[in-house]
């Protein structure tokens, strides 16, 4: 079981689900409430379903890593033999299916949001991880996670596609490319112009998320209500990870690099929490709803304990 749970990154799927939380009151801002959560079934479908493909994507990528964790990593489930080729693929087709399956029993727009969840998997996987389209492919992966969460709603134009939810993925998506390009070379001693470019790209999504929230629904400065406090807590989480970042740059050995990486993906569900934050207008609502969400930091810190994030 150790194993298997070791092959789907299992502390990580906490953060994909950190994204579906935060579509589906991207578009549930006004009736989050009580409310908001009369059909529980859809939001949960949806949450199964990013589960499945998150963990689904992890297992395929050791597949096809295979030979290479061999060499760098031969303490992986695959090549250390305690799961083998034929069942890591099968246990992956079928997460995939179950999470395809979990989309379709939502909206129509979920089924097709989660099939080019797929295809964005199985093309970083496969195709693409060590191109200079990897990272691209890998952010892609979130950016569509995230309107998974929100494709609750009917149609595309006038629906999924709307903002804030679209500029919110596209922010969150730059962030993961960032960390991808962080952890391409974790397992050996990393080039530091890697790094550099890896600091760039996630402060970067930083960056558009607080632009989101300066510029909903139209410019404003100084920010209006309490969307001071959502960028102060956006500066607090980009000090921590630049602050951790520039550490592994000076020594960027394997283990700096992977520590960095654990501490980007954690504070990927702050950066959810806090968009949370922001959207939700009341505050009866809008706190129990961030921590929440930065609650599932709680169990994906424990698990870590056991199982490698990266």
């Amino acid at each position: 079981m150790l194993a298997y749970l070791q092959l789907i990154r299992l502390p990580t799927v906490f953060t994909a689900m950190a994204d579906i939380i935060l579509g589906y009151v991207l578009t549930h801002a006004y009736v989050v409430g009580p409310k908001g959560w009369e059909d529980p079934q859809k939001f949960f479908g949806l949450l199964i379903a990013s589960c499945c493909l998150y963990m689904s994507g992890m297992v395929f990528n050791d597949v096809f890593d295979r030979k290479q964790d061999a060499e760098e990593r031969p303490g992986r489930p695959i090549p250390s033999g305690r799961v083998s080729v034929t069942a890591a693929i099968v246990f992956g087709v079928v997460l995939m299916a179950s999470g395809l399956v979990a989309a379709a029993t939502v909206t129509m727009i979920s089924f097709q949001v989660a099939i080019l969840i797929v295809v964005a998997i199985l093309a970083y996987d496969g195709l693409l991880k060590r191109t200079p389209l990897g990272p691209l492919a890998m952010g892609s992966c979130r950016l569509l996670n995230v309107l998974l969460g929100a494709s609750v709603q009917q149609n595309w134009g006038t629906g999924l596609l709307d903002q804030p939810q679209l500029l919110a993925a596209i922010g969150l998506g730059v962030y993961i490319v960032g960390v991808t390009v962080f952890a391409r070379t974790e397992a050996k001693t990393s080039s530091r112009w890697q790094l550099v470019l890896a600091q760039i790209l996630f402060n970067a999504g930083i960056v558009l998320l607080a632009v989101l929230i300066v510029a909903w629904p139209v410019w404003t400065w100084p920010p209006q209500g309490d969307s001071h406090l959502s960028l102060g807590m956006l500066a607090i989480i980009a000090f921590t990870l630049n602050r951790r970042a520039l550490n592994a740059l000076v020594n960027p050995s394997p283990l700096n690099v992977q520590v960095t990486i654990k501490l980007l993906l954690l504070s990927y569900v702050m950066l959810d929490a806090t968009l949370i934050f922001w959207k939700i207008a009341d505050p009866a609502y809008r706190t129990p709803h961030a921590m929440a969400t930065a609650a599932l930091i709680v169990p994906a810190m424990l698990l870590a304990r056991f199982i490698p994030m990266t």
